[in-house]
């Protein structure tokens, strides 16, 4: 199904790119993440489609077939044609007027057409972005972080969770494993100290050492954790503890999320079928 996209008039040369802001983490990392084709492209001709072959286009769009001319491939394993082309619903004015597509520059996240090499299909109805150099860095760092070794993995849910007290009042220590979708161990851990602020770190392996700390906010981890932990912890986690013990690693669960603060994911997360 074609993309639904709202446009924005491409920057002018010598136009300041301060005031510009492109989408959040989450919202680039959905996007990132789902595209195995990411590149820069300059619109070349948009040619408006009309009758059955735009059957349905949201009110308020207009259909495009768009030829773009590839700048920088960001991402997409094997290459891509000089030029390639891809399906467009542009949102139009009031009017009912469509934006002035041509020449603008845009950064496209994509899926390949089976058996047309030069021909993209966009990963979601907002999967097209203008051009800036911050959101083309950023798209560039979330590949590259996703595509390495320690890369974090995708968290499914929520596991086991333990509390042990310590041996003062207000000591104690809360460790929660997480399920992943390649069962690769990831672990919260709430560090409780009297006359301290409770202190968290996040393992990927085995072992909670020293080295484990918080995610920095806008990574991958962080988001991996913040747009997928569930608001509470649930009962199965517990089960196996005392109330009181319960009690204290769904309080030092719920302190992580704060600490995590929002995901702040303002757009619907892409799938195969929107």
């Amino acid at each position: 199904m074609p993309a639904q996209i709202a446009t924005a008039p491409s920057a002018r040369p010598g136009d300041s790119m301060v005031a510009q802001t492109g989408p959040g983490y989450a919202d680039l990392a959905d996007m990132v993440l789902s595209a195995p084709v990411i590149a820069d492209v300059t619109i070349r001709s948009a040619a408006a489609i009309k009758g059955a072959e735009a059957a349905g286009v949201a009110p308020g769009h207009q259909r495009f077939y768009i030829e773009a001319d590839v700048g920088t491939l960001i991402r997409g394993a094997g290459g891509l044609p000089a030029r390639v082309g891809y399906l467009f619903d542009a949102a139009t004015d009031a009017r009912g007027r469509a934006p002035k597509l041509k020449k603008m520059r845009v950064l496209i996240y994509a899926r390949r057409v089976p058996n047309a090499a030069d021909q993209l299909q966009l990963v979601a109805p907002d999967a097209q972005l203008p051009w800036m150099p911050d959101t083309e860095q950023r798209s560039r760092t979330i590949a590259r972080d996703a595509l390495s070794a320690n890369a974090p993995p995708v968290i499914t849910g929520v596991g086991n969770a333990f509390y042990v007290p310590g041996s003062l009042p207000g000591e104690g220590e809360t460790q929660i494993f997480l399920t992943t979708a390649n069962n690769r161990p990831v672990s919260l851990s709430v560090l409780r100290r009297p006359g301290e602020e409770r202190r968290y770190a996040v393992a990927l392996s085995e072992i909670v050492d020293e080295s484990a700390a918080p995610p920095a906010r806008d990574t991958l981890l962080w988001y991996r954790l913040a747009c997928a932990l569930p608001e509470s912890l649930p009962d199965r986690s517990t089960a196996s503890l005392a109330p009181e013990n319960a009690q204290a690693a769904r309080e030092d669960y719920r302190f992580v999320l704060q600490k995590l603060g929002p995901c702040g994911r303002e757009r619907q997360m892409p799938t195969e079928s929107n």
